[in-house]
């Protein structure tokens, strides 16, 4: 199957102008200037994008794909994620994750959830265990996970500071550091640690002990919800000074924004201010995670659920809002999490990776079309291509 893509301004993330790009089969086969068909040729779809922005697909790097929730008890359970609400939000490439609940959300459903989106269209790998320490993995063992199974990157998300954690030691965090780190190393992966930070003011302290008595370095761990208020953003900040990866929830609710949640857009503008290197900084959605609203005796008084959706938004954002180039902005969900977690063939426009592609109005910055391994899934904004049950 050829696709020929003509006309488009494309973003690879680096701005690389008016280019037309040929899609063989899954990949990117060639960027030129200009392809022209000849005659009498075989026959390849022809998509005109212009005036519009060519960019890679996106890539959500933390998601509860088989839902999470359960806070409020059963019956706040949240449901798992379907294929359109991820591609017609742009992503092509999910991390799926357990969160607060490792008892009834398990590694197996976890796995053959990742499985069943990848027969749908999209690509998605997963990181092993949930809040809790002990790690519950799939093998018995955070290597081996790893090493032998192929949709297992990582270890997360591991909960800190946090009245929902395990309440992990310094000595525990090393331990699943070393051990994702080992695993990483004889498997070619990126062997990360995902750590979710809670709202304690605890902040990173248990990472830092690790980084400061062992020989672990601070890139191993992939903290998240860095921006759900400020006092924990402003030592966010600090971390990534140190050279430290973070990461900001886009899912949010007004209530949070209220309460001193930064928003996502905002963060990505006083971190750049603050000299972090944006290849260090991430977005990601929590989507179909729970979003649970505390009272100060750890009571859970409210209860929304993240979306996919959220990612791109905060994008636009920083682009229209906050003023950050695009070519800048759109590195934090495409080519930051395909480096930080090895994904290799994801997060950029060249030659020979895989075929992930969002085609956006150029006017509003909106998305028109999706591309995930070569295959049209979104056009004109509308999905074309339906998960098994959506239809």
């Amino acid at each position: 199957m050829l696709t020929l893509i003509k006309n488009g301004e494309v973003y690879a993330p680096t701005y690389l102008g008016k280019k037309d790009i040929l899609i063989v089969d899954q990949k990117v086969g060639y960027i030129k200037d200009e392809i022209t068909i000849p005659n009498d040729f075989v026959d390849i779809k022809v998509i005109d994008a212009k005036g519009k922005l060519v960019v890679p697909g996106f890539i959500d790097a933390h998601v509860h794909i088989i839902g999470g929730g359960g806070e409020g008890s059963y019956r706040t359970r949240t449901p798992e994620i379907q294929l359109t609400d991820a591609t017609l939000a742009g992503v092509t490439t999910l991390i799926g994750v357990i969160g607060t609940d490792g008892t009834t959300r398990t590694m197996t459903n976890l796995i053959a959830k990742a499985r069943g989106l990848e027969e749908e269209g999209i690509t998605c790998y997963v990181q092993t265990g949930s809040y809790q320490v002990p790690i519950k993995t799939l093998t018995g063992k955070i290597e081996d996970d790893i090493i032998l199974i192929d949709k297992i990157i990582g270890v997360g998300e591991v909960a800190i500071a946090d009245h929902r954690s395990s309440q992990p030691t310094a000595e525990e965090m090393a331990k699943i550091a070393s051990a994702a780190r080992v695993g990483g190393m004889l498997s070619g992966k990126a062997g990360i640690v995902n750590v979710h930070i809670g709202d304690s003011y605890d902040h990173l302290k248990v990472i830092l002990d690790v980084i400061e008595n062992t020989d672990i370095p601070i890139r191993q761990f992939y903290p998240t919800h860095i921006n759900r208020n400020k006092h924990l953003f402003l030592e966010g900040i600090r971390f990534a000074q140190k050279g430290g990866y973070v990461d900001f929830t886009t899912s949010s609710i007004p209530k949070f924004l209220e309460e001193g949640e930064v928003k996502c857009s905002v963060a990505l503008r006083e971190m750049l201010a603050a000299n972090v290197d944006i290849s260090q900084v991430t977005f990601t959605s929590d989507a179909q995670g729970s979003l649970p609203d505390f009272n100060e005796l750890g009571e859970l008084i409210g209860l929304k659920i993240g979306k996919v959706a959220s990612l791109f938004q905060e994008v636009r954002d920083a682009i229209l809002v906050e003023g950050i180039p695009l070519e800048t902005a759109i590195k934090v969900i495409t080519q930051n999490p395909a480096t930080i977690l090895k994904l290799k063939q994801k997060g950029s426009i060249v030659e020979g990776k895989d075929a992930d592609l969002v085609l956006l109005n150029k006017e509003d910055l909106t998305i028109d079309s999706v591309m995930a391994l070569g295959k049209v899934m979104v056009e004109s904004g509308n999905a074309i291509v339906k998960g098994t049950f959506e239809n």
